[in-house]
């Protein structure tokens, strides 16, 4: 069946910068796409690209939207190459739902999903725990690796003391540290309420062949000699890589970020059969990724720990944020996202 493709770029502004050991962020870019079936039926998808981890560029899956042409079928869509995963994501998720599958759909009634708030970097942690508890969060996602070692390090406990009872912390260094780092901070987290570290160390592929090994060789031994878990995120760029730490027997943790996976499905099939630990995370999209995100979240049927969907509200523009920021996302939530609305806000 022939489907009419539009797409359109975006380019949102942050309702407040994000700072990560990689940066800061003021600004979102994208592209949407939209399906059309003779028959009227209508899906969307989106390409939530993030050049800096390893992705296709907006600019590139705009171009390869364009060499597609205005009629495509699913044939046509599996011919996009494996280097546009974003793009893949985009088409097949908006295929999905033109062809009457709504990706989002599932069995009986889903129960709630908890979730973990994103934390900012820097001391300006302190002031967002109390109001995230009393809202009722009890899993907590801090960005380090930003500021000074010893300064952060000495921020740990003045963050674990504000944390609720019972509650988890997650460190997120996005790859900011060397191997003596890591291990500093690993030693301080046996101590500590801390769920796991995400991606301590890493190097990009582009820095040479040896180097990535090495820095591979370093997170397995990393894992294996504490006690508190590590999670790959940055890691985790395309599908075969989830496939390669699996093969590599990776003992820790897994953030998938759906949006990011050319086959989403089948990563997280691979992994169930794997039995291995899971969290679906966002990759920052806007609501029309987030609904196909999450609608895989609420179709998995293996023990998950909580989402990493705390981010919004994110855009200046609210109009295209996912659901509101809660301890627990219902289905309910995500169903009533409407994709629609969010592409016509970009017209």
């Amino acid at each position: 069946m022939k489907c009419r493709l539009h797409y359109r770029r975006y380019r949102l502004l942050l309702r407040a910068p994000l700072r990560t050991a990689r940066g800061v962020w003021t600004e979102r870019e994208g592209l949407m796409v939209r399906l059309e079936a003779p028959n009227g039926r209508v899906g969307f998808g989106e390409a939530a690209t993030l050049p800096w981890f390893g992705t296709e560029t907006a600019e590139e899956a705009g171009e390869a939207c364009g060499k597609l042409g205005a009629d495509v079928d699913a044939g046509l869509i599996a011919q996009v190459p494996a280097k546009f995963a974003c793009l893949r994501n985009a088409l097949a998720a908006a295929h999905t739902e033109v062809a009457g599958a709504d990706a989002v759909r599932t069995v009986g009634r889903p129960k709630p999903l908890p979730v973990a708030a994103l934390l900012p970097a820097g001391r300006s942690v302190l002031e967002r725990i109390a109001p995230l508890a009393e809202a009722g969060f009890r899993v907590f996602k801090w960005k380090v690796g930003v500021g000074d070692l010893a300064d952060e390090l000495a921020l740990l406990d003045d963050v674990c003391a504000l944390l609720p009872e019972g509650a988890k912390l997650r460190l997120d260094a996005n790859g900011a540290w060397q191997g003596r780092q890591a291990e500093r901070w690993l030693e301080r987290a046996a101590e500590r309420p801390i769920e796991f570290i995400e991606q301590p160390c890493y190097t990009e592929t582009s820095q040479g062949a040896a180097l990535h090994r090495r820095s591979e060789d370093l997170l397995l031994g990393l894992a294996r000699d504490f006690p508190t878990p590590i999670a790959l995120d940055e890691s985790l760029v395309g599908d075969g890589d989830v496939a390669h730490w699996l093969e590599l027997g990776w003992p820790g943790v897994f953030i998938v970020k759906p949006s990011l996976c050319g086959d989403p499905v089948a990563v997280m099939a691979r992994l169930g059969t794997a039995r291995a630990s899971v969290v679906i995370s966002s990759a920052l999209e806007t609501a029309v990724g987030a609904k196909t995100a999450l609608g895989l979240a609420f179709r998995w049927n293996q023990p998950a720990r909580a989402l990493g969907f705390g981010v919004w509200p994110l855009f200046a523009d609210t109009r295209f944020d996912g659901p509101a920021l809660a301890p627990f996302l219902r289905w309910e939530d995500v169903v009533r996202i409407d994709q629609e609305a969010v592409w016509n806000e970009l017209s």
